[in-house]
């Protein structure tokens, strides 16, 4: 769609180039007819397109993540696996499609929409130079989370969280520490009950988060809250592949602004 919607830009403007030069090489007659303000409507139309293909937060979907992940690719990681209705958190029903033997499944079709959000404001995040933190306490993932974050360029944390880290930055680590600008929470819970501290935290500190919640969390704290499997090895791997990839994206948008 971002494709098509380019494409139609660029025939519009072609299209306006051809309307001015028309009236301005034809007889006396056409030129007559042509005002100047059709002049200055004509260049404006072409300036707002000009400006709409330079400035991300005039589309939907500048990024193009949408095309990054299908209902079948979520359905292929097992990411509508959720957990024991026995411990389903009633925040998390809105997104719960049904229970199969005991199992909460979680609706697909809304956790895609929520993850094309999320995706959408990693880019955006990324685009404009700010600092990101992956967070997790999954301690089978957690390489793969550190180097996920590694390969983005960006920064993880997976081992204990200190209380104060963010909510008493200052004192810790002086007054020019600068804090991170998004949080990505591959897993919002340190064990099955337990919130992550640093949901807490964030939330504190008014910093942006993106969290995948399974049906025993807590979906409140987080800003761009993903219902997804939060534990299951493939799951993860294709968060962290999405997230890196969103990140990569809207860096290298920015490289090629930049360098212009």
């Amino acid at each position: 769609m971002a494709m098509l919607a380019m494409k139609r830009s660029c025939l519009t403007r072609k299209k306006d180039l051809k309307f001015l030069c028309r009236f301005l090489h034809n007889g006396r007659s056409d030129r007559s007819s042509f005002t100047s303000n059709d002049v200055v409507m004509k260049r404006d139309l072409y300036s707002q397109n000009m400006e709409k293909e330079t400035e991300p937060l005039n589309h939907e979907d500048y990024f193009n993540v949408k095309s990054m992940v299908s209902i079948k690719d979520l359905f292929e990681a097992r990411v509508h696996l959720g957990h024991k209705a026995g411990v389903r958190n009633e925040d998390m029903k809105p997104y719960i499609f049904g229970n199969r033997l005991g199992v909460d499944i979680i609706d697909l079709e809304k956790s895609l929409l929520l993850l094309h959000d999320a995706l959408n404001f990693t880019a955006h995040i990324a685009y404009r130079d700010g600092i990101i933190m992956f967070l997790s306490r999954y301690h089978e993932m957690m390489p793969y989370v550190e180097q996920t974050a590694k390969d983005s360029g960006e920064y993880a944390h997976c081992r204990l969280w200190a209380g104060g880290v963010l909510t008493n930055s200052t004192v810790q680590f002086g007054t020019m520490t600068r804090l991170p600008d998004l949080c990505i929470f591959i897993n919002t819970l340190t064990n099955v009950f337990e919130m992550h501290t640093a949901v807490r935290d964030t939330a504190k500190m008014a910093i942006p988060t993106v969290g995948i919640v399974d049906t025993n969390c807590d979906p409140q704290l987080i800003t761009y809250p993903v219902p997804g499997n939060d534990d299951t090895p493939c799951s993860v791997k294709l968060y962290c592949d999405l997230f890196k990839e969103a990140i990569l994206k809207g860096k290298a948008v920015k490289k090629i602004h930049s360098d212009k």
